[in-house]
Order: structure tokens, then sequence, then C-alpha cells
């Protein structure tokens, strides 16, 4: 059977002010009435019923997901001890899938993407459980570029491995991460290059044996865990884990070495909500391409966002390419061009114990 797997450990930074530690941005309604985790649950239910979907998230902030998500079961949830990037949380819910499922397709996916529209997702995650049922394949879905982006990885096209339906599905060449802006471009306009959505798809043993592979301490760190799920000492497997492994992405550990990978070429709207400036693609804007959320009055402002989710309002009067944002007690400014820096500003903050209660 197919299982869900959503990631949803990350803090949501370059949102601050409004996603702080206990409101993270996968609680955030930033698209539309619903957190950015719900919109993600829900965009797969019509293939993935809820007591097959799986949350993989920091333990601080199980209590408010269980509170703001109330079809959600604790026992559905899997609480990392603390943050070790997307390999090993894709290495715990394959562990925890095997012993519900030894034949468990996974489709992992991140709680923060915008993707439309959900039916054609659902199609290609089909395609790929087909693929992943039958063959040891680690299966990416990439997503043609539509501009010259920096902020995300990419994948090299290689041959032409087959059709499923109208969907092409290639062998990989290369992973790059962040390209500079020129090959940024480059890719842009060879076409031979995919967006890196972050999304995935393949059996449990597949991921598995990889990470044995790729990432042998990690590996048997995993086994020896696998046989505490379900015991009394399950916790305490857990943070034992979490304290031995490294903090690697699963695109570094495992993609980038393995000799068994796919993507399939997305033809969908798909975004990483990675920061202020994103909103602008997705929020309707007024006639000087001002995005507005919340109670604020603008006179002669120009491609600025202003997002307001408390008391009062916000003036903005002769600004452009700015970022305001209130939220609480903290007033956010800022350039656009260095919104999404704002973890230097964080980094601040951690180390002055007067401002730490601010993150």
């Amino acid at each position: 059977m197919i299982y869900g797997v959503i990631l949803a450990g990350g803090k949501g930074e370059r949102f601050w002010p409004l996603s702080r530690g206990h409101r993270p941005k996968q609680l955030l309604k930033l698209i539309s009435d619903k957190t950015m985790l719900q919109e993600t649950i829900d965009r797969i239910l019509p293939l993935i019923p809820q007591e097959r979907i799986f949350v993989v998230t920091s333990e601080n902030i199980v209590t408010p997901i269980l509170e703001e998500i109330k079809t959600l079961k604790p026992s559905n949830i899997l609480a990392e001890p603390r943050g070790r990037n997307t390999c090993l949380a894709i290495g715990l819910a394959a562990e925890h899938l095997k012993k519900i499922d030894p034949k468990a397709i996974m489709v992992v996916l991140s709680a923060d993407h915008i993707i439309r529209p959900a039916e054609r997702l659902m199609e290609i995650i089909q395609a790929g459980a087909e693929i992943a049922l039958e063959e040891d394949r680690l299966i990416t879905i990439g997503i043609e570029p539509t501009r010259a982006e920096t902020a995300y990885g990419y994948i090299k096209l290689a041959n032409h491995y087959k059709n499923i339906g109208n969907l092409s599905i290639y062998e990989v060449e290369a992973f790059t991460e962040k390209p500079q802006r020129v090959t940024a471009q480059e890719y842009y306009y060879s076409r031979k290059h995919l967006w890196n959505s972050g999304m995935f798809i393949w059996s449990v043993d597949s991921v598995l044996n990889s990470i044995r592979k790729c990432q042998p301490e990690m590996g048997n760190l995993l086994k020896d865990y696998a046989s505490g799920i379900g015991t009394k000492g399950e916790i305490d497997y857990r943070k034992n884990l979490y304290e031995k492994c490294d903090a690697i992405s699963i695109d570094f550990a495992v993609l980038e070495n393995a000799q068994n990978v796919l993507t399939i070429k997305g033809d969908i709207v798909w975004d990483d909500v990675g920061s202020w400036n994103a909103l602008e693609r997705y929020k309707e804007k007024d006639r000087e391409n001002n995005v507005v959320i919340g109670r604020a009055v603008l006179t002669d402002s120009y491609e600025t966002t202003v997002y307001n989710d408390s008391n009062g309002i916000i003036v903005s009067f002769g600004v452009s390419d700015l970022v305001i944002v209130k939220s609480d007690d903290i007033v956010l400014v800022a350039h656009k061009t260095k919104a999404g820096d704002i973890k230097k500003v964080l980094a601040e903050f951690a180390s002055n114990t007067n401002l730490k209660k601010y993150l």
C-alpha cells in the first residue's frame, strides 16, 4: 500500500516574525485559510487515507500540531528529539512503515509547498508508486523551471527511461544544489534540468538499503533503532539514534551517490514557499504591485509586501521594494533583496540573552 510521509520539522526562519519557535511555518496560514501542513494533508487525502499519513516533526511542536489538526492522531506523528535534516527523518519513517507493512511504498512530501492542481500530483504519485512497487528505484519528482531560480536544487536529466500515460520518466545524471545566477540561467534555457522538488517515491526496502549502502553508519543505527520500535524503550532508542547520527540531507547522503535514481517530469505548478518574497507570486496584488494581508494602508508605496496579523494598523508611505510584517510584539522592515537572509539577524538574537525570547 501507499503511505504518505510529510516532513514538517523545519523552523521556517525566513518567515520570522510570523514563524517562531512555538508556531513554525508549517502551522501558518500563508496561502489560504488553512495551515501549510493541513494543505499538504488535504492534497493527498483522495489517494492516501488519513490513517496512512505520517508526519515527522520536532517534538516541541507535536502538541500545537495536534491542537490545530484535529483529525491527526498522536500515533501518526513521529517526533524528532532534535533536527538532523531529511535523511534521518526519512530513515526514521521508513523503519516505522516497514514494521507496519514490509512492502510499503513511501511518498515523501514537504509541509511547505504550493502545488496545483492536486489531481495531477496524484497521477504523478500513482505513476511513481507503480514503478516503486516493481523496481528497486529511488524516484524524485522534478519540476520544469519557470525562472532562473538560485534558491532551489536542480536535477540534470539523463536518458529517457519510459512513459507512463502522458508522464515522462528519466534517469538522472546529476544533482546541483542552489547554483549561482549565471548557472541557474544556463539551466533554465538548456531545458535539460528540472527543479528538485524534494518530493520522493520509493519502497521502504529501496530507501533503507540505499541509506545502508551510501551511509553505512546511519544505516546500522537505524537498524538498531528498528529493534526498539513498539517497545517501552522506543523513546530512548530514538534519542540514542538522534544523538549519534549526523545531520545530512537525503540528496547529499543518498541521491547524489545512488545509481538507481529516476525522476518524473512533473507538469504542475510547484513552489517552495521559502521566504516573504514568495507571497507575491501567489497573492493578489493592488495596482502598485503591493501584496497586502491584514489591516494596512499604503500610500505612494510600490512593490511592497505587507503582512499584519496583530491588532492595530500598518501605514506605509512613500516606500518601495520592502517587506513589512507586524506580528504580536515584533515589527520587521526589510528590503526585498535581504528578506531571504533573515537568518543572519536571528543568529544574533540567539546569541543575545535579552533577544532570545523573540525567536
